[in-house]
């Protein structure tokens, strides 16, 4: 593995392999969507049932190092693996899917594209919850990269691809329809 798209494309092989229903969500997911940057990880949400965990650990072998002890990520009360990648400098982070509403309407939209930088088909959350994902983010832990991944998603997809309804419903419920707003506002129209 020379990077990290051949490092996602190894761990998608292995869920895939294992039956594991997943998405590969985070950058990679606002890349598809909107104008690339580079990322330091993959973020994947993941059903792993019964003994899955154990199994992908042993699918991914050796250079694939996981944490003893999961994580607890606080906006959707759920745990996450933490995956460290010896020969690259690069990690996965596998969050479980959580019971928070979102979080099941996302996965349940997921939707399989081909992607060219992982070169194959992969499971990823629609364009209008990679927003809703990154506005939650944003809000809470004030990044500006998720700020700027929702513009450039909102600015490359254009207002008419995008269901407003759909995302005006999910600001309303988490509070960031007033950022939304103030994301849509900066983007100047384009000819």
């Amino acid at each position: 593995m020379k990077n990290g798209n051949d490092v996602a494309a190894r761990v998608v092989e292995a869920m895939e392999r294992l039956g594991v229903d997943y998405m590969l969500a985070g950058s990679f997911s606002s890349n598809l969507y909107g104008i690339p940057r580079s990322t330091k990880d993959a973020d994947f949400v993941a059903v792993l049932g019964g003994s899955q965990l154990s199994e992908l650990q042993r699918e991914l072998g050796g250079e694939f190092e996981f944490d003893a002890q999961p994580s607890f990520e606080t906006v959707t009360g759920t745990f996450r693996e933490m995956v460290r990648v010896k020969s690259v400098p690069f990690d996965i982070e596998i969050f479980h899917l959580s019971k928070d509403a979102h979080d099941q309407s996302r996965f349940e939209r997921r939707v399989r594209v081909k992607d060219q930088l992982v070169g194959r088909e992969i499971h990823v959350p629609t364009a209008e919850d990679v927003v809703v994902t990154k506005l939650r983010w944003g809000k809470i832990a004030k990044r500006d990269k998720d700020r700027d991944d929702v513009r450039n998603i909102i600015a490359v997809q254009g207002d008419e691809a995008l269901d407003w309804d759909y995302i005006h419903r999910w600001c309303e419920v988490h509070g960031t329809r007033e950022l939304l707003d103030e994301i849509r506002a900066s983007i100047p129209p384009i000819d």
